[in-house]
């Protein structure tokens, strides 16, 4: 590590699972930067000590993941975007102050650009499935672009319904067992939910729509989900997550270092080959029991980090 070595870390906990280094440091690479990204694993009370010691640490900003997004609000000066959202996860200084922001919008937006171009022009109905802090981030896009109507559709309509309360009128919440209805008049549907994820009840749902219908999932592991295979078999264009956890990336390297880097095929396939590498076996599903039939698990929103 040499003097002027400029430093970079994502705090969380845990966090070691985390590609961020694994992107960042291959853009560090990329440009021939003096700079390194590291894995900064701080528990919950150590974590308010440590963010204001950031710069006495070395560091000229930080990405911030679970279960620290929130609480990242109150020790620094959130802009427009992370107040909008209520969390933030990049952090950087600006005239000695720390600032932060939240790049989950822009990574959502810029996959769903890249992925899908056009599909926003005239799209009047979304439907987001799930409430958490994802849905949050993918409503404020939405809203951003103009989107008219946006459907939160959620097991608990309450925890939709706070959604409706902090982005307005626009976002209408739906209980679960009306996916299918509003998919007929939807043109884009979004799961922001753990279903789906390697390791978590899969996301079953009925894709009669249009076939019009894009469709986004925030999950990257496994790189292909059911929801989106289900999409692709019927000629649906689609966005994956690992698109949006690449793109949410860049704003931070530019908040950080000044330039903004690119997606590269070969950063993407880096980060696919290492997802593979550590992907966990698929374990069969438990049959019924005798004249007990399974229960739907019921869903759980994914926090984005």
């Amino acid at each position: 590590m040499s003097e002027n070595q400029k430093a970079v870390c994502v705090i969380g906990y845990p966090v070691k699972h985390s590609r961020s280094p694994m992107i960042h440091n291959y853009w560090i690479k990329q440009h021939g930067l003096d700079a390194i990204y590291r894995v900064e694993e701080v528990a919950p009370p150590e974590f308010p000590e440590f963010v204001k010691s950031l710069r006495q640490r070395g560091y000229i900003g930080a990405n911030v993941t679970v279960p620290h997004k929130q609480t990242v609000m109150t020790l620094t000066d959130p802009d427009e975007r992370a107040r909008g959202i209520g969390a933030a996860n990049a952090l950087w200084f600006t005239d000695g102050a720390l600032r932060s922001t939240n790049t989950d919008v822009h990574g959502f937006l810029a996959n769903l650009d890249n992925a899908t171009p056009g599909w926003d022009r005239g799209l009047e109905t979304a439907v987001v499935l799930g409430a958490g802090g994802g849905a949050r981030a993918v409503v404020f896009g939405l809203l951003q672009r103009e989107v008219q109507r946006v459907y939160v559709v959620n097991r608990t309509i309450e925890r939709a319904e706070i959604l409706r309360k902090q982005f307005g009128p626009r976002v209408r919440p739906a209980g679960w067992q009306e996916t299918t209805g509003l998919l007929g008049g939807a043109g884009l549907i979004v799961n922001t939910t753990t279903l789906g994820m390697t390791g978590q009840p899969p996301l079953d749902i009925n894709l009669r729509c249009p076939a019009s219908l894009v469709v986004a999932d925030i999950v990257y592991n496994p790189l292909v989900t059911k929801l989106l295979a289900m999409a692709r078999e019927r000629g649906l264009r689609t966005a994956d997550g690992l698109g949006m956890l690449l793109q949410q990336a860049v704003r931070g390297f530019e908040l950080w270092f000044g330039i903004r880097p690119e997606v590269t095929l070969e950063l993407r396939a880096m980060v696919e080959a290492d997802l593979m590498q550590h992907a966990a076996p698929i374990q069969p599903e438990k049959p019924a029991r005798p004249g007990r039939p399974l229960k739907p698990k019921s869903p759980r929103n994914k926090p984005r980090g």
